[in-house]
C-alpha cells in the first residue's frame, strides 16, 4: 500500500522510531480501521476550521516527536464545546509545551472528536525475534494493566484465530452482556483484530503497534479507536 509506505519511510528518513500520532490514526485508516474523526492542525485558525468540521464536543492533543506523555506537559485539553474554546486551548496548549518542555519541537496540534464512552478494549501487536509478529487482545483498565487479562495469537490470523482470541479471555461475559447490560460489536471487534493483524504483517518495519483505548459499542453500533501508537524497529 503506497501511502502507508510512505508514511513509514517519512518517519525513517527523519531518524524517528515512532510516528507521530496522527500517522498512526493514518495508517489504521489505510487499513479499514475505525478511527474518531481527526485532523491536524499547524495554526489556530485550522484548528477551529477542523472541528467546526468534525463537530463538537473536541478534544485537543499536543503532536511532538520530542513528548510521550502529553498529560505531563499540559499538552492536552478535554471537552472543548465552541470555536473560542478551540483558540484558547490551541494557545494553552503551545504556551504550556513552551513552559514545561522547552525546545521541543510541535508538529501541530491533533484535533479529535470526542466520543462517547463505552467499554474499552485494547489491541496491540509486537514483532517477537523468534515468532515474529503476534497480536494481542484484551479488555482495557483494570483487566490489562492489574489483572493481565490477554490473549495472544501468531500472525498471520484466520476469522477462528480472532474467535478464539477473543473467548479466552475472562472477561468475555462482559461483552456478551452481563446483568442486564447489552451485548458489544464482536463482529467489529473482529474485523478490527483481523485488521491489525495485517498491518504488522505486510509492514514489517513495525515493532510494535498499540490502539488503546478502542471503545467497543452496543451490537450493530461498531467501534472506535481513540488512540494509536506506532514503533518501528532499529
Amino acid at each position: 500500500m503506497r501511502e502507508a509506505r510512505e508514511i513509514v519511510e517519512k518517519a525513517k528518513l527523519e531518524g524517528r522510531r515512532k510516528l507521530l500520532e496522527h500517522e498512526s490514526m493514518r495508517l489504521c485508516e489505510l487499513y479499514g480501521l475505525p478511527v474518531a474523526k481527526y485532523g491536524l492542525a499547524t495554526s489556530e485558525k485550522e484548528a477551529v476550521a477542523i472541528a467546526r468540521e468534525i463537530g463538537f464536543p473536541v478534544v485537543l492533543k499536543v503532536v511532538s516527536p520530542d513528548i510521550s506523555h502529553k498529560t505531563d506537559v499540559g499538552g492536552v485539553v478535554l471537552g472543548i464545546n465552541s470555536v473560542g474554546e478551540v483558540s484558547d486551548a490551541y494557545k494553552t496548549i503551545v504556551a504550556n509545551v513552551a513552559a514545561r518542555a522547552p525546545g521541543s519541537r510541535i508538529s501541530g496540534i491533533l484535533v479529535q472528536k470526542m466520543v462517547e464512552r463505552d467499554i474499552e478494549v485494547i489491541v496491540g501487536g509486537i514483532r517477537d525475534r523468534v515468532f515474529g509478529p503476534v497480536v494481542m487482545f484484551g479488555l482495557g483498565g483494570v483487566f490489562v494493566e492489574v489483572l493481565k487479562d490477554v490473549s495472544f495469537r501468531i500472525a498471520p490470523l484466520t476469522e477462528l484465530d480472532v474467535e478464539e482470541m477473543i473467548r479466552e479471555i475472562k472477561g468475555y461475559k462482559i461483552l456478551e452482556g452481563y446483568r442486564g447490560s447489552q451485548p458489544r460489536d464482536i463482529e467489529a471487534l473482529k474485523n478490527l483484530i483481523l485488521k491489525l493483524a495485517s498491518i504488522i504483517s505486510d509492514i514489517e518495519e513495525i515493532e510494535a503497534i498499540d490502539l488503546n483505548p478502542v471503545i467497543l459499542y452496543p451490537r450493530g453500533i461498531g467501534a472506535l479507536i481513540i488512540d494509536a501508537r506506532t514503533i518501528l524497529g532499529e
